[in-house]
């Protein structure tokens, strides 16, 4: 075998083994991306209205029927809305991945027993690794915007 041969035999091996290699790096990094389906949402709330009558006081919250499978809005100061949907990040495909307010600011899921804050919809403790999806709002004093 010439020099040339060897030389040219080498480097093809050590660029299969970098793609090779560069190819499992990659597959071996954990997604992060939020799984659960978004459905669009654009809707408004006025708090003078008597089915919103909940969210006229801080820490009231109330669900709505918007989103995949429901929202749970939140107030959180005079002028803050927290919006977060109510489908369970773990499994989200699960029939029965549906978080409920079971208390304060505690948010479960029945099925794989995740919990929740609504103040941010952040994980209390899991096995959820991704926190409840969290939609805009805007509040003008009166009718609070809930989007995506």
């Amino acid at each position: 075998m010439n020099f040339c041969h060897y030389k040219k035999h080498t480097l093809k091996l050590l660029m299969t083994l970098i793609a090779l290699s560069s190819f499992v790096v990659s597959s071996c990094k954990k997604d992060n991306t939020n799984d659960v389906a978004q459905n669009y949402v654009d809707f408004y709330l006025y708090l003078n209205e008597p089915s919103n009558i909940a969210l006229n006081a801080v820490g009231g919250w109330l669900y709505v029927n918007q989103g995949t499978k429901g929202i749970i809005v939140y107030r959180r100061a005079q002028n803050e809305f927290t919006a977060l949907e109510r489908n369970c990040t773990y499994d989200p495909t699960a029939s029965c991945a549906t978080v409920q307010v079971v208390s304060g600011i505690t948010a479960i899921d029945s099925c794989c027993t995740s919990r929740f804050s609504i103040y941010d919809g952040s994980i209390i403790n899991g096995p959820a690794t991704q926190p409840l999806y969290q939609y805009s709002t805007t509040f003008d004093g009166n009718a609070l915007r809930v989007y995506n």
